[in-house]
C-alpha cells in the first residue's frame, strides 16, 4: 500500500508548487515519512519539495522516460515512505498530446492516484463552479476527490466561492482555503522560481509556506485521502530498466555544484556512479583550486549569468579549468556548463569572461532560445547514441551561442528544438562535449557508459 495524493491545477502558475511544498513540510514535521514526485523535466521545483520533505525528490516524465518507467519509477522510490506527494505541471489537462496521454490526468489514471486540484481563485466568484465542474465531467475527472481555493482575499471572498461549489459541485470536498498574501510566494526568474540552492531567503521562504499551509488546509482529511488510494498491488507489474548494481570506481570526476551549477537528475548521477564513476563535488563560485586527483570534469546545468560576475572573479580556478582542458584533460556540459566553458556570456549591459576552453561567446535574451521538449539524434562523431538512434530530452535556456570559432562540430541532429544553432547540438572541441540538451539517463540507454568511457579513454596520463 502506498498512500498518494498528485497535486494539480486547473491550469500553470495556480499554486500548486506553494501547496506541494507546504503539504510536505507540514507531514514531515508530523514525523510522516514523505516521499516526493514532480511530473516532467523541471529541476527547480524537485529541489524545492527535497527541501520540504527531508527526501529526493525523483522526476516522472512521460516523454523522457515513457509510461512504463514512470510506473516503475513510482513504485521503487515510493516505498518505504508513509505517503507520496506527486506534483503535476501545467494545467490537469494540459500536454504535448492531444488525446492527453501524458497530462496531469494520464498520471492520475496511471497511479490510481486521487487528485486535489488547486484553483486560483482571484477575480472568481460563481464562475469558479464551471470551472471546476468542468474538470469534473472531464475524461479523468473521477481522479479529482478534492479541490484547494487558492489567492482567496477576504472571509467574505471565500463565503462567496463556498457557496458557489456547494450549489453546483456538492460531490468534491473543499479541503483547503489560503489566503492571499505576498509572505508565501516564492520569486521568479527567466526559467521558473528561484532555486532553493540560492541562500537563506528561500528557506526562511519554505517555513512561512509550511506554517500557512498547516493553518489553512486539512491536513488529516488529505492524510485520509492519500491512504484512500487503492492498493498498487491492484496495477499489474512491469518491467522497466531498473538501476545496476554499483561497481568499484575507475574513473575520478569533478562535478560543479553550488548555487550556480546544480540541475542534476539524481537517477544519472546513480547511473554515473553505478557506471564506474567517482563524482567529487566542488564549487565554481569559490574554490580555489580542483578536487584532488580528478581525471575529469562535468559542469551541469543552472544559472551562471546570475552569478557569472562571481564566476568571473574565481580567476584562478577558471584559469586551471582551461589550462587542463588545453591539456586534455575530458569535460562534459549541459547548458550552464556550456556557457560557463565559453569565452564570454553578455547579458545586457554586463560582460563578463569565462572559462575560455570552448571557441565561442554566448548571450542571455529576454525571451527563451530553447525552451521545453527536445529530440537529438546521434550521427557518426560519437558513439553514443549512435547514427540515426534518437534520444528524447530536453532543454530550457535564454541564452544563446552568438559565435562559434572555426574547426567546432557538432556530435548532434536536432530533430525537436533548438539546441546550438537551430540546427545541431553536442558541441565537440578537442575533448570537450558540451550540449543544451539535458537528457534522462532512464529514457536514454547507454549514456552513462558512454560518458563514463569518455572520462575513461580520454583523461590525462
Amino acid at each position: 500500500m502506498i498512500a498518494r495524493l498528485l497535486i494539480s491545477a486547473t491550469r500553470k502558475s495556480s499554486g500548486k508548487t506553494t501547496f506541494a511544498l507546504g503539504l510536505a513540510a507540514a507531514w514531515k514535521d508530523q514525523g510522516l515519512r514523505v516521499r516526493p514526485f514532480k511530473k516532467g523535466p523541471d529541476f527547480i521545483d524537485p529541489a524545492w519539495l527535497t527541501r520540504a520533505s527531508g527526501h529526493t525528490c525523483h522526476n516522472l516524465d512521460f516523454f523522457m522516460m515513457g509510461q512504463t518507467v514512470v510506473l516503475e519509477n513510482f513504485r521503487r522510490y515510493a516505498s518505504g515512505g508513509d505517503v507520496a506527494i506527486i506534483e503535476g505541471n501545467l494545467g490537469y489537462y494540459d500536454g504535448q498530446d492531444l488525446e492527453g496521454g501524458d497530462c496531469g490526468a494520464a498520471l492520475a489514471e496511471l497511479l490510481r492516484a486521487p487528485v486535489v486540484l488547486v484553483v486560483d481563485c482571484k477575480g472568481a466568484f460563481r464562475g469558479i463552479a464551471p470551472l471546476v465542474k468542468g474538470h469534473l465531467d472531464f475524461p479523468g475527472g473521477e481522479w479529482i476527490r478534492g479541490v484547494v481555493l487558492n489567492n482567496v482575499a477576504s472571509a467574505r471572498h471565500e463565503q462567496r466561492l463556498r457557496a458557489a461549489l456547494e450549489r453546483y459541485c456538492p460531490m468534491v470536498p473543499i479541503l483547503g482555503v489560503i489566503p492571499r498574501t505576498r509572505a508565501m510566494e516564492i520569486d521568479e526568474r527567466h526559467l521558473g522560481l528561484q532555486p532553493v540552492a540560492e541562500g537563506e531567503a528561500p528557506l526562511e521562504r519554505l517555513r512561512v509556506i509550511r506554517e500557512m499551509i498547516a493553518a489553512h488546509v486539512d491536513l488529516d482529511r488529505l492524510l485520509a485521502l492519500a491512504r484512500s488510494a487503492p492498493a498498487m498491488t491492484d496495477i499489474p507489474p512491469v518491467v522497466a530498466v531498473r538501476p545496476g548494481e554499483p561497481v568499484a570506481p575507475t574513473v575520478r570526476v569533478g562535478m560543479a555544484l553550488d548555487e550556480a551549477t546544480h540541475f542534476y537528475y539524481p537517477e544519472n548521477l546513480d547511473a554515473l556512479r553505478n557506471a564506474g564513476v567517482e563524482l567529487v563535488p566542488f564549487s565554481m563560485l569559490s574554490a580555489e583550486d580542483l578536487p584532488e586527483g580528478v581525471e575529469g570534469l562535468y559542469l551541469g546545468g543552472g544559472f551562471p549569468e546570475v552569478f557569472m560576475e562571481t564566476l568571473a572573479a574565481n580567476r584562478p580556478l577558471l584559469a586551471r579549468i582551461r589550462g587542463l582542458a588545453e591539456a586534455g584533460m575530458p569535460i562534459f556540459a549541459e547548458c550552464g556548463g556550456l556557457m560557463m566553458l565559453a569565452e564570454r556570456i553578455t547579458w545586457g549591459e554586463r560582460s563578463v569572461a569565462m572559462i575560455g576552453a570552448l571557441p565561442i561567446e554566448v548571450s542571455v535574451e529576454k525571451k527563451p532560445v530553447g525552451y521545453g521538449y527536445m529530440r537529438i539524434e546521434g550521427g557518426d562523431r560519437l558513439s553514443w547514441p549512435g547514427p540515426g538512434v534518437s534520444v528524447a530530452c530536453h532543454e530550457f535556456h535564454h541564452s544563446r551561442v552568438t559565435r562559434i570559432g572555426e574547426g567546432v562540430e557538432m556530435a548532434f541532429r536536432v530533430v525537436r528544438g533548438f539546441g546550438v544553432d537551430g540546427a545541431g547540438d553536442g558541441i565537440v572541441w578537442r575533448n570537450i562535449l558540451a550540449c543544451y540538451a539535458h537528457v534522462h539517463a532512464q529514457g536514454a540507454p547507454g549514456w552513462a557508459t558512454f560518458l563514463a568511457d569518455f572520462w575513461r579513454s580520454k583523461k590525462t596520463k
